[in-house]
């Protein structure tokens, strides 16, 4: 690790540490504990895309050889959590309760961004909260919009859904970089699935919750909030947009998955390589929807629109410019 991250870490420890007291949130683990922990899963990530990459080169393709780099990836998981001083199962215990504590979650994301340079998706920004309407409606906006329990680091449904679409696009995009290397493209291909629904391929590097189960989530809510006491007609009007575009993404995202499928289970660079231009295509129509009646605009309505014309049309619904 360089000087510059561990400072950027003893800062973020030192500036937690300075806050007031009062209010003063109580972290699910030590901070020395949050730090070693968020060490581990950078050094797992990187011996993870390691492993996958040399799992996807042509020479490596031999049952032995994969037997044997699949043997020194577990290796390396091994020593990386023996040397934080975990087991799998606390590791795991650890990694649940940063998920499930936004205070502790905070400290773990600064750490995550001093070792790695880049923020998570879906953290550390946009954290601002939307106004939503008193009563039962705007408790359903605010489920979609700005944060639900059940949804990864507590975020909004429709924003859950935004970042494993992109998740899936950038996999989209890894996989048609090497059109010759059937392997890898597999490899991305499962990527793909797994951010749009990971109960059908469950490694991967998204959220562990899924386009699919997100757009799902926020379509219910928006559905709820229409029927719901204090529904103004902007709500309704824009509820019906919301869900339009939702079963759009879902729709997209089932197409997605058969094509993944297909290229998990092809024995042809060649072949493969045509269905994975294809993914990369449909899921860029996850957050920017699709001309489907050729009229040179994209709306909120069927077959068209996508999650960011959820995203528009909540905004408006909200008043927000």
């Amino acid at each position: 690790m360089n000087r510059l991250a561990l400072a950027l870490i003893a800062s973020a420890a030192v500036a937690s540490a300075q806050q007031p007291a009062a209010p003063a949130a109580t972290l699910s683990l030590p901070r020395a504990e949050i730090i070693a922990l968020a060490k581990a899963q950078v050094a797992i990530n990187t011996a993870h895309d390691t492993s996958n990459m040399m799992l996807a080169r042509q020479a490596n393709k031999k049952a032995d050889v994969q037997a044997q780099l699949k043997q020194k990836f577990e290796e390396q998981v091994e020593h990386i959590l023996h040397g934080a001083g975990l087991s799998r199962d606390e590791f795991r215990r650890r990694t649940f309760m940063v998920s499930t504590d936004t205070a502790t979650r905070r400290i773990y994301d600064s750490v995550v961004v001093a070792l790695t340079g880049a923020p998570l998706p879906g953290v550390l920004a946009g954290s601002a909260k939307l106004v939503v309407p008193p009563g039962p409606a705007g408790v359903h906006i605010g489920h979609v919009v700005n944060g639900f329990a059940e949804a990864p680091l507590l975020m909004g449904l429709l924003p859950a859904a935004m970042a494993e679409a992109r998740i899936a696009i950038q996999h989209a995009t890894l996989a048609s970089r090497q059109p010759t290397n059937l392997e890898y493209m597999k490899t991305h291909a499962g990527h793909v699935i797994h951010a749009l629904d990971p109960g059908v391929f469950a490694p991967g590097p998204g959220l562990n919750y899924g386009v699919k189960k997100a757009s799902s989530g926020f379509a219910e809510h928006m559905e709820l909030a229409a029927k719901a006491e204090g529904a103004t007609p902007g709500i309704t009007v824009h509820a019906t947009h919301i869900v339009t575009c939702a079963r759009n993404t879902i729709a997209r995202a089932d197409q997605l998955i058969a094509l993944a499928k297909r290229v998990q289970q092809s024995t042809d660079a060649a072949a493969a390589a045509e269905l994975v231009n294809q993914i990369v295509s449909l899921a860029e129509q996850l957050i920017e929807g699709a001309d489907a009646n050729s009229d040179g605009r994209i709306t909120w309505e069927q077959g068209e629109g996508g999650l960011r014309h959820a995203d528009e049309h909540a905004k408006l619904m909200l008043g927000v410019r």
